[in-house]
C-alpha cells in the first residue's frame, strides 16, 4: 500500500492543516517510508509471542490504600488569606466575554 498526494491532501484537510506543493511532496514521501517500515514489521513471525498491554512488565509499586484521618476543616482554613466557614475564597479567574 502506498500513499498518494491526494491521500495526504485529504488527511491534511481532516486535520485542518494547509501544506504547499513542496510540503505535500515531502509528506507523501515520508508517509510511504513509514508504511515501508510497517510492512517490514509484518514480515516477522509472531505466532508464539504473547500480546502485551505494555512492553515492560511492572508490578504495582503503589502503597496499600488504607483510609486515614484527614485535616479538620477549621485547621485547613485557619491560614487561608480569605475564606468563609466552609470554603477557601479565591479570586475569579474565568470571566464571561461578550
Amino acid at each position: 500500500m502506498s500513499v498518494t498526494k491526494n491521500d495526504v491532501k485529504k488527511i491534511a484537510e481532516l486535520a485542518r492543516l494547509e501544506f504547499d506543493e513542496n510540503e505535500l511532496e515531502n509528506y507523501t514521501h515520508e508517509m510511504n517510508k513509514i508504511l515501508g517500515y510497517v510492512e517490514k514489521l509484518n514480515e516477522l513471525d509472531t505466532t508464539n509471542i504473547k500480546p502485551l498491554s505494555h512492553p515492560i512488565e511492572n508490578t504495582n509499586v503503589f502503597r496499600e490504600d488504607k483510609p486515614k484521618t484527614s485535616v479538620v476543616r477549621e485547621e485547613a482554613l485557619k491560614n487561608a488569606p480569605d475564606s468563609n466557614t466552609e470554603y477557601f475564597k479565591v479570586p475569579k479567574v474565568i470571566s464571561q466575554s461578550k
